[in-house]
């Protein structure tokens, strides 16, 4: 374990000020989608805490990794959209990003479900490392850690947030 100290709760609640502003510059409320697990986790708590209508979406990367042929179907969740994804503007939650591949795998499942108006990425906690050319609309926390780390979401039976950082 890393001495790396992050407060999951604080940066959950810096997350849902940003996102207030976000939501403000819509028309009509966007549809949340977590990326599974840590992204649908802050996505359904900011619907709740949002008081946004309708349901969250979930998004699994398992059928479009890059790496499928190693890593196999991950055990993550799988794609759920509660909604009609053409014409929708989507926020996309997550709560770490690292070399883009994750995400990269998530649009493309995304695709194949419809076409939306637009899609915005909203991550926790960003490291960089990136391999793909892509980055949030939104991060609220920049952090940088060895490649031989890794950094997750964690959450408890109450809910409450905390990071994990484990070697790899």
């Amino acid at each position: 374990m890393s001495s790396l100290s992050l407060d999951a709760e604080a940066l959950y609640r810096d997350l849902l000020k940003a996102m207030q502003l976000l939501m403000a510059s819509y028309a009509a409320p966007p549809q949340l989608v977590g990326i599974a697990s840590g992204g649908v986790w802050l996505a359904e708590r900011l619907q709740l805490d949002l008081k946004l209508p309708g349901k969250t979406g979930s998004l699994s990367s398992s059928m479009h990794r890059d790496d499928f042929s190693s890593r196999g179907l991950a055990s993550g969740g799988q794609t759920l959209l509660p909604f009609d994804v053409n014409g929708a503007h989507l926020v996309v939650v997550d709560d770490v990003m690292y070399t883009g591949r994750t995400l990269r795998a998530v649009i493309n499942e995304l695709f194949d479900y419809g076409r939306p108006a637009s899609v915005k990425l909203v991550v926790l906690v960003d490291r960089g490392g990136r391999e793909l050319p892509v980055q949030p609309d939104l991060a609220i926390a920049r952090v940088v850690l060895p490649a031989s780390q890794s950094l997750a979401l964690a959450r408890d039976a109450a809910g409450q947030l905390t990071f994990c950082v484990q070697e790899k």
